[in-house]
């Protein structure tokens, strides 16, 4: 443990600083997340569809977002977008108070939900170009526990502040992010390599990806589809399933996610430590099957105590799965083009977090939560068989490079 704490001190400063303002942003976004619906309906006499409606907007908002936001950090660099990003997000928490119309809660949603999808490509590029490849896995567990520290006090937290007075939550929300943007413009500098920075804009910086140069890319994408969709449906449907076989759902489920994030603060050290030298397809492959086995877990368990077993078990697979795929999408990504391959690869999350809910709420609804949870539980196996023979051949290319001709020729 020693050992381990003593690479994640080695980590660029820079680091650090996303570590501390990625923790307080979390703390205090996970502060209203519970709430917002609540606090949405209130505002709009009661009503319970158009407050979903209104919170639905943010991830679709964050798909149309996300290219251009990644497009935004390959051209202009990755600071100007950070900060804007954050300073969107901050009038997006204020916009809350003042907002008392349906539209003008929508038009608020809308702009919170384009924050995000602009500052993850743009931050995850950054990780790439200041830390060694060795080192990401590391640094990326140290953010993502910065995340899992906030999901565990924020909620804590948000109730007494909600319960005194709602709309200081908000204020202390918008002032984490303008903070946050404070702290990287006062001691971040901008990361993105000079030799991009001095380029042709017009021959390194089109905003298109082409399939046909970026096959990898795109498939590894779809393929981790399945792991959104366990985190959409864990999101949305789990709470209502949980129904079936406690009566006390509400307190079971905020216990897991409880569970959840506070064994990711005591494992973020040594656990990448441990696997952040293995090969990422290994690594990858093991998270989906312990997703799977998650999965069908949140279908079959009866009992608490075989819920906090699935619980440890999804804990563990998060850190080396998600870890080592943003490892892995950091290695491939081109100097020039690091934003937006961060943007693209980040939609493995936001779609899911559109279509889980409709399509896989159908099946939870006409034939219940065992058959829905074992079928993500199959498609997360396949994900995790296919994203490892698609690393590993394109590794094995790197090697041989050689055999690329043939293939060509083949398929030509």
């Amino acid at each position: 443990m020693r050992t381990a704490f003593s690479d994640f001190r080695r980590q660029d400063p820079i680091v650090w600083i996303r570590v501390i303002g990625t923790g307080l942003c979390a703390l205090t976004t996970f502060m209203i997340r519970p709430f917002l619906v609540f606090y949405i309906s209130d505002k709009l006499g009661g009503t319970v569809m158009m407050p979903l409606l209104v919170v639905g907007l943010q991830p679709l908002a964050g798909i149309v977002l996300s290219f251009w936001g990644g497009g935004l950090a390959d051209r202009y660099g990755r600071k100007p977008v950070m900060l804007i990003s954050l300073t969107i997000q901050a009038i997006s928490m204020l916009g809350f108070i003042f907002a008392d119309t349906l539209w003008m809660l929508i038009l608020i949603s809308i702009l919170g939900g384009m924050g995000m999808p602009m500052f993850l490509p743009a931050a995850n590029a950054q990780i790439s170009d200041i830390v060694p490849e060795e080192k990401r896995a590391g640094a990326f567990a140290l953010i993502h526990g910065a995340v899992n520290v906030g999901g565990a006090l924020g909620p804590l937290l948000g109730l007494g502040i909600y319960l005194l007075n709602q709309n200081v939550v908000f204020v202390i929300c918008s002032a984490s992010f303008l903070l946050f943007a404070l702290l990287i413009g006062w001691r971040v500098p901008e990361t993105r390599p000079q030799n991009l920075l001095q380029s042709d804009k017009s021959s390194v910086h089109s905003i298109r990806l082409p399939y046909a140069k970026h096959k990898l890319l795109y498939r590894l994408t779809l393929f981790a589809l399945p792991i959104g969709l366990l985190y959409s449906q864990v999101e949305t449907t789990l709470p209502l399933h949980l129904k079936t076989n406690f009566a006390n759902a509400s307190s079971v489920f905020a216990g897991l996610m409880t569970i959840n994030s506070v064994v990711v603060i005591l494992l973020m050290l040594w656990l990448p430590k441990k696997t952040g030298n293995k090969s990422s397809h290994s690594m990858i492959l093991i998270s989906c099957l312990l997703f799977a086995a998650v999965s069908l877990g949140y279908g079959w368990a009866s009992s608490f105590l075989v819920l906090v077993a699935i619980e440890l078990i999804f804990t563990v697979g998060e850190i080396i799965g998600i870890i080592h795929l943003q490892k892995y999408v950091s290695i491939i990504s081109p100097e020039g083009t690091r934003g937006r391959y961060n943007s693209v690869f980040g939609l493995y999350m936001q779609i899911p977090r559109i279509i889980g809910p409709i399509f896989f709420g159908l099946i939870f609804e006409y034939f219940g939560g065992r058959v829905m949870f074992s079928v993500i539980s199959v498609l997360l196996i396949i994900c995790g068989f296919t994203i490892y023979h698609l690393i590993h051949n394109a590794q094995h290319q790197e090697i041989n490079p050689m055999q690329k001709v043939p293939r060509t020729d083949k398929a030509v």
